[in-house]
């Protein structure tokens, strides 16, 4: 199945980069540039994590992603004047590893951390707030109040994930997390009592509960962390100019002052429910 993916992935970035842009190598190590041909910067190719909904989540067709996010960073290109392709390219791991070598020029959608600095540059200012809360059982109270209250508790995260510099840093160093592929294995783990916590945000953890079924987790009012979604482009793409930068930089201005993200979550929480009842 990954070998498919993979190849469709291929496939579609050749359609959208053009002939000679970049080819397919193979389905274990992706793509490689050709230097022989100039890149068509008219389109631009994006992709974000796609265990996220109501912010993005793999459409039906396997290959492209859907949700707030993606219809967010789509209405960027239109009015910086570049079309913007929104793509599935695997899972949150695989998408960080796409902007590091340069297959894909965007993210939509990903915290500010240190690390990520190294290999991609945020657009400001970020699009959305978003909330990390502690999950656990409904009838397990952690009395979590701030972070020394998880010490010595084994947790759960979704692997790749981030939640703030500050609390990865404090986590490294002091709490006992594993990581699972998915939030969907991450919450049915947490309902069946083979964990204690699971750390994830609010809005996307609700929306995965209701699809799964499941009724027996509650969220502490006191967050975790309170960080912002950003926009980014890989330093590695072919397109990464100052005035392209500067021209996304004015479009998410554009959208972020007349609070666009409100109407794309409510239409997106609507298309994901009637996708997945």
């Amino acid at each position: 199945m990954m070998r498919i993916r993979l190849a469709s992935l291929a496939m579609l970035l050749a359609t959208v980069i053009g002939s000679g842009s970049l080819r397919a190598q193979s389905a274990d190590s992706g793509f490689v540039s050709d230097a022989d041909s100039p890149r068509d910067c008219s389109r631009l190719v994006a992709s974000g994590n796609p265990d996220y909904p109501p912010y993005l989540w793999v459409a039906r067709d396997g290959e492209t992603l859907k949700g707030a996010a993606a219809e967010f960073i789509k209405r960027v290109g239109e009015i910086a004047g570049v079309e913007i392709d929104v793509i599935y390219s695997g899972n949150w791991g695989r998408v960080q590893q796409h902007m590091r070598d340069g297959t894909i020029d965007l993210i939509a959608g990903a915290f500010l951390t240190l690390p990520r600095l190294d290999y991609m540059d945020y657009f400001y200012p970020a699009f959305q707030g978003t909330r990390t809360v502690i999950w656990t059982r409904d009838n397990l109270d952690l009395r979590y109040r701030e972070w020394s209250d998880l010490v010595g508790i084994d947790g759960l995260t979704v692997i790749n994930n981030s939640f703030g510099q500050a609390f990865d840093t404090y986590a490294r160093h002091n709490l006992t997390i594993r990581e699972v592929p998915s939030l969907e294995q991450g919450l049915q783990m947490l309902s069946l009592g083979r964990t204690e916590y699971l750390i994830y945000e609010e809005f996307p953890g609700k929306a995965v509960a209701v699809h799964e079924n499941i009724n027996n987790i509650r969220s502490y009012e006191t967050p975790v962390s309170t960080e912002n979604l950003y926009l980014t482009m890989s330093h590695s793409s072919e397109c990464n100019t100052g005035d392209l930068r500067g021209r996304v930089s004015r479009a998410v201005f554009d959208l972020v002052s007349r609070g666009v993200m409100t109407e794309l979550l409510e239409a997106s929480v609507q298309e994901w429910g009637e996708q997945t009842n």
